[in-house]
């Protein structure tokens, strides 16, 4: 892990440096590693979907039929179908709970990253909370800041597919 964090550190560490104002720098060197690190973990998950999507379609396809024939089982009072049905329906739906806890792995993995790089670099910075006697580390600013960045994302991409979309009397109108 040595080589990629001093490979990385020279591009990093610029965002760290851009105003001369410390508290400062942090704060925008931090945000756009937030940002880089969002963006990483999004792309990994859009292309780990990508190749299982098909699988996890079908796990939740099956795991519809066995809870639909669980029931119909329970309908007509068969408890032995209702219990085998409900069984696979248990099984089938573990399989696609597991597969997407794996895809929020996904999305997190570049943070490890992050803060071992922030680790190198920040380890005894403390930042100062103002009207407190309390401080954070690198980790609870990371946090803090990946947060707001992750909020900032969501809303600019919110504004970005909106005004991509069509107005719906532009739809209408063109159907005519």
């Amino acid at each position: 892990m040595q080589p990629f964090i001093q490979l990385a550190d020279s591009f990093l560490i610029m965002f760290y440096r851009l105003t001369g104002v410390a508290w400062a720098d942090f704060a925008i060197g931090t945000f756009t590693l937030a940002i880089i690190a969002l963006f990483i973990g999004e792309t990994t998950v859009r292309l780990v979907f990508r190749f299982t999507r098909k699988h996890l379609d079908e796990k939740i396809s099956e795991a519809d039929k066995y809870q639909n024939l669980s029931m119909d089982a329970l309908k007509a009072g068969n408890k032995e179908a209702y219990q085998a049905a409900n069984k696979l329906a248990k099984e089938a739906f573990g399989h696609t709970f597991f597969q997407q806890l794996t895809l929020s792995g996904a999305f997190l993995w570049p943070v490890f990253f992050a803060l071992a790089w922030m680790q190198q670099r920040f380890l005894e910075v403390e930042i100062p909370i103002p009207g407190t006697g309390w401080s954070l580390g690198f980790i609870g600013a990371f946090i803090i800041i990946y947060a707001a960045a992750f909020a900032f994302l969501k809303v600019l991409k919110r504004i970005l597919f909106l005004s991509r979309t069509p107005e719906p009397r532009a739809l209408c109108s063109e159907k005519q």
